[in-house]
């Protein structure tokens, strides 16, 4: 399978590494915003066309699949134009920063047939789907999540520490992974949602610290807080309160409620949250079906966004 992936930063360079771990794909075209940088990055990977133009790529007749790691403000139009060029695409989450962005995209999937997945990569999380698995086989159930995301992000910097072209947002972006994971690993719909956030940055233009709750119709809610002003330990942590156990998962990794840590190794084919989702995208397309992440499974998510953004845009 042929793909072209557009966005040669830090997370582009994640799915790279994962796709060299997969049999029978092969990259042939890289994206990038400089074109200088984004040729150093072909060569170490050995992909042999590289542009600044994602139409460049989509003109390419072999290119099967793409996969976009671009600024958010992008995902909603390139991912259309994947489409209606015949392609297979994933997006990187969010795949829009609007509502009617994510419904565009879903009209658009329907009518070309071509798969089309966003990146939750932690509906693929080795931590996560452990206990989907135990949620599915009614083993356990989802009291309350606890979820505290933290960054300190003052200033436009990516993962690497590498000035960024765009801003990052805490509620289209961080909060998208877990108001998804909470209606996925809860197996239900919200039925309540309620956001608060803090000053909004002066040059940034965005809200710093944000504070959500969920309820979900099996009765579980969320607690979840997000900063870009927290200057200590960096990432998310997860906390499930089940009721017959606590698990806490960070990424990859999970624990149980004594720190205690749970092997996960034998949930998946790969401890990599991020091969996971890649080899679930390029499966669907193999076998012709509707993936784990694809936009209509997670489209519920991106309303309930739009409520809380609608709610906090009128709350003083």
């Amino acid at each position: 399978m042929k793909v072209a992936l557009a966005g040669a930063g830090a997370f582009g360079n994640k799915h790279l590494d994962s796709m060299a771990q997969i049999g029978g794909i092969e990259v042939v075209s890289l994206v990038g915003r400089d074109l200088s940088k984004t040729q150093e990055i072909a060569d170490k990977y050995k992909i042999r066309h590289v542009t600044t133009n994602l139409a460049d790529s989509l003109a390419i007749k072999e290119v099967d699949a793409v996969i976009l790691c671009t600024p958010t403000q992008m995902h909603a139009d390139q991912t259309i134009a994947c489409l209606q060029a015949g392609k297979h695409v994933q997006v990187e989450i969010p795949m829009a920063d609007s509502l009617a962005g994510a419904q565009a995209i879903v009209r658009m999937q329907k009518e070309t047939g071509k798969v089309a997945m966003v990146g939750h990569t932690r509906r693929f999380n080795p931590s996560h789907q452990y206990l989907h698995k135990r949620i599915v086989a009614g083993q356990t159930n989802i009291q309350q999540m606890d979820v505290q995301t933290y960054f300190f992000r003052r200033t436009n910097t990516n993962a690497l520490g590498q000035p960024r072209s765009w801003t990052d947002h805490l509620l289209w972006h961080h909060a998208a992974h877990t108001i998804d994971l909470f209606a996925y690993q809860t197996q239900g719909t919200i039925v309540a949602a309620h956001a608060v956030q803090g000053p909004i940055h002066p040059s940034l233009g965005i809200a710093m610290d944000m504070s959500i709750q969920l309820k979900a119709s099996t009765g579980a809610i969320l607690t979840f807080s997000l900063s870009f002003n927290n200057n200590g330990p960096l990432g998310t942590i997860f906390r499930y309160i089940c009721d017959e156990n606590t698990y806490i998962a960070s990424y990859d990794d999970l624990f149980d409620g004594k720190n205690q840590q749970i092997d996960v190794s034998n949930v998946d084919v790969s401890m990599n949250g991020i091969e996971l989702q890649d080899r679930e995208f390029f499966a669907s397309i193999r076998e012709g079906r509707e993936p784990i992440a694809s936009v209509v499974n997670v489209l519920p998510c991106y309303e309930v966004l739009h409520q809380l953004e609608v709610q906090l845009k009128n709350t003083p």
